[in-house]
């Protein structure tokens, strides 16, 4: 049958700068944006946009973008508070995400009825991203508006995973709690209220309908990416790799245990007489052995700022994603848009097509990630071919994006 095309107003509801603003980006530039509600909202030069002392304050700056000024009802002063107040009565983990959330969508019920979008011909859809969706959608279906989710994770089979790989790896000491079951209640109770959900990945649509998610309902749509202009740069690769010139493999991320970094770390130790480095540039939040934190093979970097981050992917010959589980993993397309070739699981989104641009692991196993690294130390030619096709195999732009959305069916067929 033929499924008809969005023309109704949207309304996003988006919690923090979740993706560069990407989907209303590419509503707003379709002329289906009828508004994004968001916590904070900082115009250069607006006195939020001042260095702020507390930590959770400081990226504040980040929460702007000029294509969407305008469209925009937020309540920034109110989201200063909460996280001061946050701050001071000293939360975390869960129960400060909860809270926020929970926060959240109280604030975004105050907006909801004052906006002027209702067409019993044509009623608007709302859009709001997992886990702050539950009540701007009751809200919306008594309203009769159209519901779409966009699920940012694979749900709660992904923490089983992670949780299974904190019991096989104890030696990996961290802070990673489940959540609790409240959390995954209002997930599930967003998904039936949802008329269509978006998900990043054909992994996130196989682990929701794991988790009994109606498959009808789904929908994957890949993540946009703005690409930056890589002006006078030109990746190269010498004829052999040697212990003076190694292979330079980066990871970039979250060094946390769902990134597969058990398995990469004692990847480290089986090519220990291999000329091959690595480079790890992000926030461990995993207690790493003496024997790893002091290998002269491995930089350790640590968290770098986003500007920062293009200094390593040009520095580095092969990208390493070896994630147990991921919603589709930007630092892909990061990676692949400064020609870098990579090597990733099959449990995040399709970037990869193996031996393309890059390599698919069969497994994330320590002795399958020294076999893909091995094939890329003894083939720097074949690494050469990657990174010339690293461009010119998928497109990841935000017209893609806002094309997808607009062929997207209202309900569930």
């Amino acid at each position: 049958m033929d499924i008809p095309e969005t023309r109704s107003p949207w309304i996003c509801c988006q919690l923090g700068a979740r993706r560069h603003y990407e989907t209303p980006r590419a509503l707003h530039r379709s002329g289906k944006l009828a508004c994004l509600i968001t916590d904070a909202w900082v115009v250069p030069g607006s006195f939020f946009s001042l260095p702020l002392p507390a930590s959770s304050l400081r990226k504040l700056r980040q929460r702007f973008h000029p294509e969407l000024d305008g469209v925009v009802k937020s309540f920034t002063a109110a989201a200063v508070a909460f996280e001061l107040r946050q701050t001071l009565d000293r939360t975390s983990g869960w129960t400060r995400i909860i809270d926020r959330n929970r926060w959240f969508q109280k604030q975004v019920l105050q907006i909801l009825p004052s906006l002027s979008v209702s067409d019993a011909n044509d009623p608007p859809t709302l859009f709001s991203f997992s886990y702050t969706a539950l009540e701007p959608f009751r809200y919306a279906k008594t309203q009769g508006w159209r519901t779409v989710l966009g699920q940012i994770d694979p749900g709660p089979v992904e923490e089983r995973i992670v949780a299974e790989e904190h019991r096989k790896h104890p030696e990996y000491r961290s802070q990673w709690q489940p959540a609790p079951s409240e959390y995954w209640d209002n997930w599930q109770e967003e998904c039936k209220l949802a008329d269509r959900i978006i998900v990043s990945s054909p992994w996130s649509r196989q682990a929701l309908i794991t988790s009994e998610v109606p498959a009808a309902k789904i929908d994957v749509i890949p993540l946009a990416y703005d690409r930056p202009v890589a002006k006078d740069f030109a990746r190269s690769y010498p004829k052999s790799f040697s212990p003076e010139r190694p292979l330079k493999v980066l990871f970039l991320g979250q060094l946390i245990l769902r990134k597969g970094m058990a398995a990469l770390l004692e990847a480290t130790q089986l090519l220990r007489d291999a000329p091959i480095e690595f480079w790890f540039v992000g926030s461990p939040k995993i207690e790493l052995p003496p024997q790893l934190a002091s290998n002269p093979k491995i930089h350790w970097v640590g968290l770098v700022s986003r500007s920062e981050t293009a200094h390593y992917y040009q520095q580095a010959d092969v990208f390493i994603f070896p994630t147990l589980s991921d919603g589709f993993g930007l630092t892909q397309l990061e990676a692949q848009a400064w020609q870098l070739p990579i090597i990733a699981s099959q449990f995040c989104g399709e970037v990869v097509r193996d031996r393309l641009n890059g390599l698919i692991l069969e497994e994330v196993t320590p002795t399958e990630i020294a076999k893909a690294l091995e094939f890329c130390a003894n083939h720097p030619q074949q690494l050469e071919s990657f990174s010339r096709q690293s461009t010119n195999l998928y497109s990841f732009d935000l017209s893609t994006l806002q094309h997808r959305l607009e062929k997207l069916p209202y309900a569930t067929v």
